[in-house]
């Protein structure tokens, strides 16, 4: 039986990615990143308009204590002793962690994506089995972690650590709790100070919102999480930023902020997306009743569809009938000349490639093991953000908007995929042989256009002063799928204006936020 193993959709990061042959490896900037040193503390961010909470007092946090008690001086002393024989390891976990909280919890994601993101290879009877989030680390492993899923647990991670940040920076301007180190002039400061309040700590708000979606989304790798949560706690003790009972108080509230996401990502519809064989030859038989050629999967044996039905996941910038609204028209038909002229436009592109055309499609190609166009832009954003300075809160928010962004965009296409289920060029000219791998699902409209489009939008929005640059970014990602023989420029063209028009919402709420 033959077996293919066909790439999915997805891109690949000039900043964080490195292609070697025919293999891919995640790589993280981490020893050159200074540590976090916020130009503006954003003191006021407790007023900021959060995702899903009510008001940032939805969770009460208790009052601390003082800071004169003999409590607080244990806590004091537990810090001391931490810091009278560090080890190089111990420096190395704060030198790590010290470079920002939502930096480093969305790099731990970036990685889980790319572990997961493997599509699974068929049974010995030809069909396909499916990722049990009950059995998650049951062969094929929980979750396969594609676009469309990368896109929703990057905006799910993203949203909860801004809300729960919205909420610990009310406390923190209402406490008013001092950082350790201006209460013990004693102590050895690892981390650039701050007049920011220390309780309850941001670091531990951000790990503790991560961490509950991770295990949710990721259940296979709980213990892997946990460490993660208990060294970065421990680096923040050892730095001398934080207390106890800081970290104490903000690990909670980023869990109890935490589940409200949850919560809603039970209810989302996106444990249904898979449909079943029923919907896949509707899919099918639609098409065909519209008069046009359906797209067929092209593995052998036929793989269904990816996620035909994310289309109907509940969106976070708007509503659902917007969502529906924001379908674009149909694609040229598929006997029509224009269809011709785009198929042969495709072929042209490559049966001769240049070596520039190569190196725009792998640069941009992302297939397995990596973290999918939405991990893409994160990290795109992230290398800009470092320089900016931004404050926590900043940094979530920013996060937060972009991935929300994308998620709705992965939702819009998805819709539009599988409303007009048309072929990929490769179907309708089989001398199209894409110069890296054919993603398993309808071509109408390009994936990493409507995301690129999607993502330029709102980055442009943070930072003007690089829109123009994030715009041809996006175009270039959107160009490198014609040029690898996997999009026709109708598909190209229309997803970006799709993105462009789903991150223009993100833009409205970035107005209007607080922040």
């Amino acid at each position: 039986m033959k077996k293919t193993f066909v790439l999915p959709i997805a891109f690949l990061s000039a900043a964080v990615l490195l292609i070697t042959g025919c293999s891919k490896e995640v790589v993280n900037r981490t020893d050159d990143i200074p540590a976090l040193n916020p130009a503006n503390i954003d003191i006021n961010a407790g007023t900021w308009r959060p995702v899903l909470l009510t008001t940032p007092t939805e969770f009460p946090v208790a009052a601390p204590i003082a800071t004169t008690v003999p409590d607080y001086i244990i806590q004091i002393s537990e810090i001391k002793t931490w810091q009278a024989e560090l080890t190089s390891e111990e420096k190395r976990l704060v030198k790590y962690w010290s470079a920002g909280a939502v930096l480093r919890w969305n790099e731990i994601l970036r990685e889980l994506v790319a572990k997961h993101n493997l599509p699974p290879y068929q049974n010995p009877d030809g069909t396909y089995p499916v990722p049990s989030a009950n059995n998650p680390l049951a062969y094929p492993q929980f979750p396969f972690a594609n676009p469309p899923y990368a896109a929703r647990a990057y905006a799910y991670i993203s949203a909860a650590q801004y809300d729960a940040l919205v909420a610990a920076w009310h406390y923190k301007k209402l406490y008013n709790r001092p950082a350790p180190y201006k209460v013990d002039n004693t102590l050895q400061v690892l981390i650039p100070q701050s007049d920011l309040p220390s309780y309850p700590s941001e670091d531990a708000v951000v790990a503790g919102a991560a961490a509950e979606l991770m295990k949710l989304l990721f259940p296979g790798d709980q213990d892997f999480i946990q460490q993660k949560v208990e060294e970065h706690k421990r680096a923040r003790l050892i730095a001398g930023a934080n207390v106890r009972s800081d970290l104490e108080a903000g690990e909670l509230l980023g869990k109890q902020v935490a589940q409200k996401f949850v919560a809603r990502a039970r209810g989302d519809r996106a444990g249904a997306a898979v449909g079943n064989q029923t919907l896949w030859t509707q899919l099918e038989t639609d098409c065909i009743a519209r008069g046009e050629i359906p797209w067929i999967s092209q593995e052998t044996p036929k793989r269904p569809p990816m996620l035909p039905l994310f289309g109907k996941v509940k969106t976070f910038l708007f509503d659902s009938l917007t969502a529906v609204s924001l379908r674009p028209g149909p694609p040229p038909s598929t006997g029509s000349q224009k269809m011709k002229d785009e198929t042969e436009e495709i072929y042209d592109f490559v049966k001769n490639p240049s070596r520039e055309n190569i190196r725009i499609v792998h640069f941009w190609a992302d297939g397995i093991n990596t973290y999918t166009p939405p991990g893409h832009w994160d990290a795109v954003a992230a290398e800009d953000f470092i320089s900016k300075n931004y404050s926590e809160v900043r940094w979530a928010r920013n996060m937060a908007l972009l991935n929300m962004a994308m998620m709705d965009a992965a939702i819009v296409c998805w819709d539009t995929k599988n409303f007009y289920f048309n072929p990929r060029p490769s179907q309708l000219n089989p001398a199209i042989k894409t110069l890296t791998g054919l993603p398993n699902f309808p071509s109408y409209i390009s994936g990493h256009s409507t995301f690129s489009g999607a993502a330029a939008t709102i980055l442009g929005h943070l930072i003007p002063e690089k829109a123009v640059a994030y715009e041809a970014m996006a175009k270039e990602a959107s160009l490198s799928r014609m040029y690898g023989g996997i999009h026709y420029r109708s598909d190209c063209e229309v997803g970006l204006t799709v993105g462009e028009n789903i991150g223009n919402y993100a833009v409205q709420r970035a107005t209007t936020d607080g922040g």
